[in-house]
């Protein structure tokens, strides 16, 4: 299956310290410098667009969040808190572009604005496979921008993939997937063009027919045909017509039964992984969600793929000077043991030791 780039973007605005109007997207089509979107032209943002994210906007509950360096992106992942910059809740599409029109910026965020401490404004945005811009997700205060495009934003920025964002470590497997599916296409009788999907399908409807028949695998037998003949010698034997020369034991069909279910719940867990850890790569899914999917996948496969096949991909938008993080504070050290020793022995005040 070929890699579809996660459908995430910003813009960043140039700040002017007290602003309360900001273009947040540019008319017409724009591109990222570094080539970016690949699956499509171009980003594309008009009057019919915007008129969705306008009526959209107007019925939120909550106003739309300005936060710093994108936290509330990362919250999930690094456990900080994701203070809050500002807040605006009134859309409006203009000549030239969509604007934000009643931004409220806290005191601690226009005094940043005020010093310079932070220059630019980048909304996050969702698009779908033709570039079109479908949803306003959040905004916020960053320094790192990555692309120039709007006459009145100097710079524009993609952030990196959702997936490097927050990267999911790799889940080792006691087999490897390729020879697995190889395995399985042996055992049920598949064609070598067989997919996982494919495998995990004829698993599923053989599991449902060994629960309650017996069963033996070999290179020359077709299990669903051993599985029919199997059925018939079960209703001739409650007929009192056995034929031990004809029936399988049940040690024999035991051991089938659990290779066949060691074999699914392999596969099944690889094909989780796999779900998963493209949605989170592509931006399908945020890591806040991940728990969600997993618990999800495990009671429903197919109801997760469901919802991943029209979930629409995010791409996080810049890089962050501070990985995320909250402004450090800086806290006073205290005078370890010997400190206080040698200051007790001398008549000297610890605290004259921090100037």
């Amino acid at each position: 299956m070929a890699h579809l780039a996660p459908r995430i973007a910003a813009l960043t605005v140039d700040l002017t310290p007290g602003q309360t109007a900001l273009k947040l997207l540019p008319a017409g089509t724009f591109r990222a410098r570094d080539g970016r979107p690949t699956e499509c032209p171009y980003w594309r943002m008009d009057a019919a667009l915007a008129a969705a994210l306008v009526i959209a906007a107007a019925q939120r509950q909550t106003r739309f969040v300005i936060d710093y360096e994108h936290q509330t992106l990362y919250s999930q992942a690094n456990g900080q808190p994701a203070p809050a910059a500002g807040w605006f809740g009134t859309l409006e599409w203009r000549e030239d572009g969509l604007y934000a029109t009643d931004v409220q910026w806290t005191a601690r965020a226009a005094a940043m604005i005020d010093t310079l401490e932070y220059r630019y404004l980048s909304p996050v945005f969702a698009y779908d496979k033709a570039g079109n811009v479908i949803a306003l997700l959040h905004v916020a205060l960053t320094n790192n921008p990555a692309l120039d495009e709007l006459p009145e934003l100097q710079l524009a920025a993609l952030s990196r993939l959702a997936g490097s964002l927050f990267p999911t470590p790799a889940t080792e497997t006691s087999m490897d997937i390729t020879e697995l599916l190889a395995q399985l296409r042996w055992l049920l009788s598949l064609p070598a063009e067989a997919d996982q999907a494919a495998a995990q399908a004829a698993l599923s409807a053989l599991i449902g027919q060994l629960s309650d028949g017996k069963g033996q695998a070999a290179a020359s037998v077709d299990l669903r045909q051993l599985l029919a003949s199997q059925q018939t010698q079960l209703a001739a034997l409650s007929a009192n017509q056995a034929d031990p020369a004809r029936f399988v034991p049940i040690d024999t069909m035991r051991a089938l039964q659990q290779q066949v279910a060691t074999l699914s719940a392999q596969l099944q867990s690889g094909t989780q992984e796999q779900l998963i850890s493209a949605a989170l790569a592509d931006g399908r899914l945020l890591p806040a969600q991940e728990a969600w999917a997993r618990e999800l996948a495990g009671s429903n496969l197919a109801a997760l793929t469901s919802y991943l096949a029209t979930a629409p991909r995010i791409a996080a938008l810049s890089g962050t000077q501070t990985g995320g993080q909250p402004p450090a504070v800086t806290t006073p050290t205290t005078p370890d043991a010997d400190t206080l020793a040698i200051c007790q022995q001398f008549g000297l005040d610890p605290a004259a030791l921090k100037d």
